[in-house]
């Protein structure tokens, strides 16, 4: 039943760190504190209905993982794929593996395109059985994904960035690994250390405990959040 674990935080062992002398691990990416918002703030409002929708989702993972025969979901099965073959690697590596599957995987498109509606939020198998989604559905996949494959959920994260040279926000997932945080974003196939992302201011901040603001992060953005339009595709 490991799948259905995902939903309870810090249930497992964090992976152990490829380099030992790496610097002491921070609280949140990019070294900055966080305060937890409302719980009707809009972000803490959808992240609360994928958890819902995630109680589904694991369910059939765990059927897949018991027995592929019982795997009705042909969604489930990739994404267990996934997992699996992030799991035969360690440390960033782990991680890398997960970035590059999902980037591949998953076309870049716009909600209002796919949904007529914009920011909609979609669960890993949901993002599958559509292969197109934006910046947060890859986010979400790939978090549930590294969880998945072993790492802990207090190292974990997905952070919204305001890009400030395009003015736009932006959704990557974050991994802590020897206590450097690393983003798995759907722009790059290679993992970004988040001291070297130039340009990027930190909004908020999404793990297993709730959404959290960061404190130098603007006020309006409290308000709202909006996701841009994609404007490249992933390399196939």
């Amino acid at each position: 039943m490991r799948y259905l674990n995902l939903a309870r935080a810090a249930v497992a062992s964090p992976v152990t760190p490829s380099d030992i002398d790496d610097p002491p691990a921070v609280s949140e990416p990019f070294g900055r504190s966080a305060f937890q918002v409302p719980d009707d703030h809009a972000l803490a409002v959808k992240w609360q209905g994928v958890a819902r929708e995630l109680t589904d989702e694991l369910l059939a993972l765990t059927l897949c993982e018991e027995s592929r025969s019982r795997c009705g979901s042909p969604q489930a099965l990739t994404f267990r794929d996934i997992i699996e073959a992030a799991k035969a690697k360690d440390g960033r590596a782990r991680a890398g593996e997960i970035n590059r599957s999902i980037n591949l995987g998953v076309r870049a498109g716009s909600d209002l395109a796919l949904y007529g509606e914009a920011d909609v939020w979609r669960t890993p198998l949901a993002l599958l059985a559509v292969g197109t989604g934006d910046c947060e559905d890859s986010a979400i996949a790939k978090f549930v994904a590294l969880r998945a494959a072993g790492f802990a959920a207090t190292d974990l994260r997905i952070v919204i960035l305001r890009d400030t040279l395009r003015r736009e926000d932006h959704a990557v997932a974050s991994v802590r690994i020897g206590g450097r945080w690393w983003l798995l974003d759907n722009r790059r196939m290679a993992m970004v250390e988040d001291v070297q992302l130039k340009n990027q201011q930190p909004l908020f901040v999404l793990d297993l405990d709730g959404v959290r603001h960061y404190r130098d992060a603007p006020i309006m953005a409290l308000a709202e959040v909006r996701m841009p339009e994609p404007a490249t595709v992933p390399p196939q």
